[in-house]
């Protein structure tokens, strides 16, 4: 099933843009989840001439169904004394696979290399305009200042995810925080992240001279928390924390593989009464508003009913479809055999796929389509990219799905939708699923969005774990 991506852009943006007007060289924070400590998160900045060098590091550990997950990143940025971007990397560990990113910003361009799974791509991209990085960042806030009521907005650069992203802080009151050093007055800052299909809402607490003491995000219903403390504070023991007792989705009712193979309706609502829950309409699945609820039906054939084209660049390789390399490309013919139309190719993929990766786990990180094909392990994320990038390197468009699975049992919990991952192909005129980590795709599938296979587009589905629930589930001939 679905692991969660990395934490790392989600609280540098927070942080970077509520940076000290004169910052410490090195602060350190200690990182709860729920009020359970299972991490540290670290930020340098430093002179070296008429450059500024600014480094933030986060190591956290959680647990999935009782086994542990180590998440470690490190984003680093070159810019000049005013804030002019220059050069970032971004390296992100998860359970020993590793992806790191280097780029060089020069005449409005980026020389971009990423590199995962051993093989190195490279490729350039327009620098997004008027994005900043750390120190611009800074900047910014320093300009602005804190008089209660400001409202600013900024273009925030993520290295890890190589896009940018909307930022609008607003100053609030000064307020008295419990901190691990002793009670301060901070002032409040507010901040709503423009992510792509899923705003998130954060909170920061900072000093009269703008050095940030908390930081708090939602994360799978709960709260993130950041705390600034000493390093031993920082780095002392993790107490750990479970995500799947927060991610699984319990089913009102057993749903039988009858019920599954044609056409479920679900009721899906937030209890926050979040009117604003967001879900797709696919050619699988149609969503429609009914106040704070969510009618989501699932048909376990896909219908053609919104008639979408794919986009050019799903039938491209990327860094997590591979879908040009040798050995991909190898797997792909192997896989399709004698196939003439490209449903059946598919069909004949997800076969493959689902008896290739011999080795079904959860101790994988989250490994790319290229990783997989050299080292056939993982969950059902390594069997989407996987089926994704075979499905592209056979000239069929293809895309990565991020979503919910019903499963009569999953880690000691019975009757639950599991948080999972699995491909669609551009067939007959209609996106169709393929999931090789199940015996196929059925109406117990929720998507709650789309992606390219980097683990950063799956923030849609994250921000929406913890804190949606199901009220009914129904056969449409029950209605």
């Amino acid at each position: 099933m679905r692991r969660l991506p990395p934490l790392l852009a989600l609280l540098l943006a927070p942080l970077s843009l509520a940076a000290s007007a004169t910052p410490p060289e090195d602060q350190w924070f200690t990182v709860l989840l729920d009020g359970r400590k299972i991490g540290s998160f670290e930020a340098k900045r430093e002179v070296r001439g008429r450059e500024v060098h600014t480094t933030q590091t986060l190591e956290i550990e959680l647990e999935r169904a009782g086994v542990k997950v180590a998440l470690g990143s490190s984003e680093s940025a070159t810019e000049t004394l005013d804030g002019q971007p220059l050069a970032f990397a971004s390296t992100s560990r998860l359970s020993g696979s590793e992806t790191r990113i280097v780029g060089r910003v020069r005449d409005g361009m980026v020389e971009l290399d990423t590199t995962t799974g051993g093989a190195t791509q490279h490729r350039q991209m327009p620098w997004p305009d008027k994005a900043l990085l750390p120190e611009g960042l800074r900047l910014a806030g320093v300009r602005a200042g804190l008089a209660s009521g400001t409202r600013y907005s900024e273009l925030a650069f993520q290295p890890s995810s190589v896009d940018a992203a909307e930022i609008t802080s607003t100053v609030g009151a000064a307020e008295r925080i419990d901190l691990p050093g002793g009670g301060r007055v901070l002032h409040r800052v507010d901040q709503v992240l423009a992510f792509p299909g899923a705003p998130m809402k954060t909170r920061a607490w900072i000093d009269a001279e703008q050095t940030v003491h908390k930081l708090t995000l939602p994360m799978m219903g709960v709260e993130l928390v950041l705390l600034a403390c000493d390093r031993a504070c920082a780095t002392a023991p993790n107490q750990g924390s479970d995500v799947f007792s927060r991610t699984l989705m319990p089913s009102p009712r057993a749903l039988h593989v009858d019920e599954l193979a044609g056409t479920m309706r679900y009721t899906l609502a937030s209890p926050r009464n979040d009117s604003a829950l967001a879900l797709p309409d696919t050619d699988e699945q149609s969503v429609v508003a009914r106040g704070s609820e969510r009618i989501v039906t699932i048909h376990s054939d896909a219908r053609a009913r919104k008639g979408e084209k794919p986009d050019p660049s799903d039938y491209k390789p990327n860094d997590w479809l591979q879908s040009e390399a040798p050995e991909i490309v190898a797997l792909a013919r192997k896989a399709a055999g004698d196939a003439s139309t490209p449903l059946e190719r598919m069909r004949r993929v997800e076969t493959f796929v689902r008896s290739y990766i011999h080795s079904k786990t959860l101790d994988v990180g989250y490994a790319s389509a290229l990783e997989v094909a050299r080292k056939p392990e993982g969950d059902c994320t390594e069997h989407a990219l996987l089926v994704a990038a075979l499905g592209r390197a056979l000239g069929i468009a293809t895309r990565v799905v991020d979503g919910l699975a019903y499963a009569p049992g999953f880690a000691g919990r019975d009757q639950v939708f599991v948080p999972h991952a699995w491909a669609q192909a551009w067939v007959d005129g209609r996106w169709q699923s393929f999931d090789a980590a199940l015996p196929g795709f059925d109406a117990g599938h929720i998507a709650l969005g789309f992606g390219d296979g980097d683990p950063w587009r799956f923030s849609a589905g994250l921000d929406l774990l913890g804190r949606i629930e199901l009220r009914e589930a129904q056969t449409t001939a029950t209605q």
